[in-house]
């Protein structure tokens, strides 16, 4: 319909304040506030799996990415 966003294909479930969404049997997602337009979630999971926000996983990717240009540069001009 016009006007309506495309929802890409992801599961979309609807969660109160206290209530938990199970990934696997080692990750939990915890709905710990909901104010303002704004969800607070907590994260449960191993401590070997990184968990973080993907505005940050991209930071990163980029920085890598970025030096591993410059290194790159480096090598072919010798």
């Amino acid at each position: 319909m016009p006007g309506e966003r495309e929802i890409p294909a992801v599961l979309v479930v609807s969660r109160k304040p206290g209530e938990r969404i199970l990934i696997g049997d080692k990750i939990v997602i915890t709905v710990v506030k909901v104010a303002g337009g704004a969800v607070r979630l907590g994260v449960n999971a191993p401590a070997e799996l990184p968990v973080m926000r993907e505005e940050l996983a991209l930071e990163i990717r980029a920085a890598e990415e970025a030096a591993a240009g410059v290194d790159g540069a480096d090598h072919r001009d010798r």
